[in-house]
């Protein structure tokens, strides 16, 4: 059976040119060297190796099998350290989710150029999902991390939700809309205009806070004939489809076409948090520590 250690002895050998300089760098006595040597061109039945007074010259198969060795032996060496990695938390992939109405800003983008500066061996892979699903996902393993917009209806016991910040919510409208050239629009004018995003029962996030704000204010969000939970719903407010209340930072995704006003009423805000698995691999729960010590300063988000 050939043994690492003569793969290892082999390499060393024609690397260093000679029995001698080889049996140096290895620390062995020449005599153990050429030993090993001898028994794996046995084992092999093939001589590897032409050896003289001076210098060894490789065989034609000595010079297959030695590409071949090195390869083996770099490919353990990179398998040692990614290993290592992985089990101090340091490589691999990290499904993000992320609710449409939750913008990866450039702000949130340089964040995680800085994370992925300091986890070399980190990759990321971002996806949508309702808040709710984000939930149901990482719970079920399916994703490792989420941004949602609060609430979560739904509890899942071992689901850490971690508030990050909070956002001004703003009204978006067609730039034909009736209200466009308004410089604010109070949360009661909006009682007879039709909403592109409408809430839905057994879900929580930006439209049930929305008509929860809305019944604030004595009434409840007419549904436009033509809705969007997504961020396509942009695209349905500047054909003057509908209205929707929106975060701040959506105005930096919409079409030339929408137009944002603010909203005065000191409960237009919805907070965005980090949900995740409480008993989170190693690496996960370094990349997130990591993230939320980043994350302190809620003004520029």
């Amino acid at each position: 059976m050939i043994s690492l250690r003569q793969l290892k002895y082999f390499v060393e050998i024609v690397d260093a040119g000679s029995y001698t300089r080889a049996a140096e760098r290895l620390y062995i006595a020449q005599s153990a060297l050429s030993r090993q040597m001898k028994e794996l061109e046995g084992e092999m039945q093939v001589s590897l190796l032409q050896r003289d007074s001076r210098h060894v010259e490789l065989t034609q198969a000595g010079q297959l099998f030695y590409e071949r060795s090195k390869r083996i032996l770099e490919d353990l060496a990179d398998a040692v350290v990614q290993a290592y990695q992985v089990g101090k938390g340091e490589q691999g992939l990290i499904r993000v989710l992320h609710s449409s109405s939750v913008t990866l800003t450039a702000a949130i983008g340089a964040v995680f150029n800085v994370l992925l500066i300091q986890f070399p061996g980190v990759s990321l892979d971002f996806s949508k999902a309702p808040s709710e699903h984000q939930a149901l996902d990482i719970d079920e393993g399916r994703a490792d991390f989420g941004l949602v917009r609060l609430p979560i209806l739904r509890k899942f016991p071992n689901i850490q939700v971690k508030k990050l910040f909070d956002e001004k919510l703003m009204l978006a409208v067609s730039a034909e809309h009736r209200l466009a050239q308004k410089s604010s629009v109070e949360i009661g004018e909006l009682r007879d205009e039709h909403f592109v995003s409408f809430p839905h029962k057994d879900r929580g996030g930006l439209s049930y806070l929305v008509a929860e704000l809305c019944m604030r204010h004595g009434f409840f969000p007419k549904a436009a004939r033509a809705t969007s939970r997504k961020s396509s719903q942009l695209n349905l407010i500047e054909a003057n489809l509908g209205i929707a209340v929106v975060p701040h930072s959506m105005q930096e995704v919409a079409p030339a076409g929408v137009r944002f006003l603010p909203l005065p009423e000191p409960d237009a805000h919805s907070a965005v948090a980090l949900i995740y698995r409480r008993d989170a691999p190693v690496m996960t729960a370094n990349f997130i520590e990591a993230f939320l010590r980043l994350m302190p300063d809620a003004d520029k988000f």
